[in-house]
């Protein structure tokens, strides 16, 4: 779908009121699966490439506020006014910044391993990052995704899950990825999510990248949100702990 002057890659899949997976850092649409597939029974599942990331095209000026404006052009291009949107890690941000610039295109957020405005260090090692992916390409990162953004539980019991997200890492586009890195490097906090929408907050006990704090603060912040912190889990929250993130999105909406 062309998009703001770039092709993206849209997937669309059931009937019914609208769902907007957003994938993060390193991920794809992919990373929603077993969720899109169980949604999609009751609900219009709509799921994108990021400019940059997976079957999307890089492009110029990738920054969080580019990927917000992109999914308000995506669904205004499938006529859907509003819609339940979820989004993982730096897609936390992402679907925060829709929903401050676009206020009416969102009816309700989910947030998984949510993340604030990167510390001065965080934004160095996405800088960091960034430059290793350009000299050395994704082999150089996917190692490092899997040890430290997956729970040691995972990597023990579900080997095929870090393999899975190992391959996601290592099929991005090497330039793509690194200036999603770029992206997150320069990101801000978009505030607090208004209190009239709908919040739940996903995060896994051994997440390391977007840590229970982060979701309790967000919750303090809104006021009516529901917090569940997953035993076991890190950062990959939807592939880790698949079948209790699809319980969980399928009750809340």
């Amino acid at each position: 779908m062309q998009i703001n002057g770039a092709e993206l890659a849209v997937e669309v899949d059931g009937d019914g009121p609208a769902v907007l997976l957003v994938h993060g850092l390193g991920g794809t649409s992919n990373f929603y699966q077993v969720q899109a597939d169980a949604l999609a029974g009751r609900n219009r599942v709509i799921r994108v490439d990021s400019a940059g990331a997976g079957r999307s095209a890089v492009r110029d000026g990738i920054s969080v506020t580019s990927h917000a404006d992109d999914l308000a052009a995506v669904l205004d291009e499938l006529g859907v006014e509003s819609a339940t949107v979820v989004g993982h890690s730096m897609g936390t941000l992402v679907v925060r910044e829709l929903a401050r610039r676009h206020p009416g295109k969102v009816s309700a957020l989910a947030l998984l391993g949510a993340v604030g405005e990167p510390a001065e260090a965080g934004r160095q090692a996405q800088r960091d990052r960034a430059a290793v992916l350009r000299e050395q390409g994704t082999s150089a990162v996917a190692p490092g995704v899997v040890a430290n953004a997956l729970s040691d539980r995972t990597r023990r019991d579900k080997p095929e899950v870090a393999a899975f997200v190992r391959e996601m890492v290592l099929r991005q586009d090497a330039e793509g990825y690194a200036r999603n890195c770029e992206a997150l490097a320069a990101a801000t906090d978009p505030g607090p999510v208004p209190g009239h929408l709908p919040l739940l907050l996903v995060t896994g006990d051994a997440d390391k990248v977007g840590p229970p704090a982060v979701s309790e603060q967000l919750a303090a912040a809104h006021g009516g949100a529901t917090v569940e912190v997953l035993p076991g889990v890190g950062h990959w929250t939807a592939v880790e702990a698949a079948r209790e993130v699809t319980d969980l999105l399928l009750k809340f909406r």
